[in-house]
């Protein structure tokens, strides 16, 4: 149905390595934070690869290597936190900015935390350029509540379900939640031609950022907010009728994403479509942590705020408090 063809996903993170399950699909970005090789091709945490390979990985042959949701998408790396995934939070609103002027069409945000003017800025331009911004709602026990930038409104945020399709014990819940997608146990790509797995709502903010370039690949005249509309509506419900703070709408759908007939927006409403800005910044703890992979998908992140002399440090725990992902050797 579709495979991502012409879309780019902007991934600002640890930076991307050139795997050979991703290297045909990695775009020249850049560094935003020192330490890299100035493309965005540098990563020396694996966390960035990994979300990059859950969203675009396009493996080696015809039964080998990693494949991504949207194997067809194209990556732009973008290096704004550290090898240890700290950074602050005007790092990633650059990144984000730089996403932005480079015309994506998704930017993918693996990570949850602090807030500041500047971020708040970005998103709110990305979002009033028809840019689907999707972010991870961050992971226990560091984060007890919805991480900024999930929590600003229009952006889609993304919380997980285990192996059982059930509620991740690892991720955070609460009202801004919007969907869901594998969060436990999720394989793919690291630094050095490797593979990693972890847990996290990392992982699954790839996920759902891979289904947004399907749906934007296959309806490429639908704009962010009925992506995102898309995704919500056609969410298979889990927990109480309708919304509710573990699910948000319910466990993505693909093939009802892609093949659904949808009514626009304004017969009903959905909060992950509003691009209403937002006037205050809450500094978030949180955490989306790294990923790990079922069937469905597969990386995760972490991300604390840690708030100091008058700004906010953006902090990204790769693995959260969780152990970190084991990489092959």
């Amino acid at each position: 149905m579709s495979q991502g063809e012409g879309i780019v996903v902007a991934v600002p993170d640890t930076g991307v390595d050139p795997h050979p399950d991703l290297i045909n699909n990695l775009l020249i970005g850049t560094d935003i934070v020192q330490g890299g090789s100035g493309d965005g091709h540098g990563d020396h945490n694996s966390h960035g690869t990994s979300m990059a390979g859950l969203i675009a990985a396009h493996g080696r042959g015809e039964h080998f290597g990693a494949l991504g949701i949207a194997p067809k998408a194209k990556i732009l790396p973008i290096m704004s936190s550290l090898a240890d995934n700290r950074g602050e939070a005007d790092d990633l609103a650059a990144g984000i900015e730089y996403a932005a002027r480079h015309g994506v069409d998704v930017i993918s945000i693996s990570s949850a935390g602090g807030s500041s003017v500047r971020l708040i800025q970005a998103i709110n331009a990305a979002l009033a350029a028809n840019i689907i911004v999707v972010a991870g709602v961050g992971n226990r026990p560091e984060a007890s509540s919805v991480g900024y930038p999930a929590s600003h409104e229009g952006v889609i945020a993304v919380g997980g379900i285990d192996r059982a399709g059930e509620h991740a014990a690892v991720s955070v819940t609460g009202p801004d939640i919007d969907v869901v997608a594998p969060a436990v146990d999720i394989y793919s790509t690291s630094y050095g031609g490797k593979y990693s797995k972890g847990s996290g709502t990392s992982g699954a903010t790839a996920i759902v950022a891979g289904a947004a370039a399907l749906i934007r690949s296959k309806y490429p005249n639908l704009p962010a907010q009925e992506v995102a509309h898309r995704l919500t509506a056609t969410a298979v419900d889990k927990g109480p009728p309708g919304r509710d703070d573990e699910y948000g709408y319910g466990v993505i759908d693909l093939v009802a994403a892609l093949t659904a007939d949808v009514p626009p927006l304004g017969f009903e409403s959905v909060s992950a479509t509003n691009t209403t800005a937002t006037t205050a910044a809450e500094p978030a703890a949180s955490d989306a942590g790294d990923g790990d992979a079922t069937a469905r998908a597969l990386a995760a992140l972490g991300v604390l705020a840690a708030a100091g002399g008058g700004y906010l440090i953006w902090r990204r725990r790769r693995r959260a408090d969780d152990p970190p992902p084991r990489i092959s050797r």
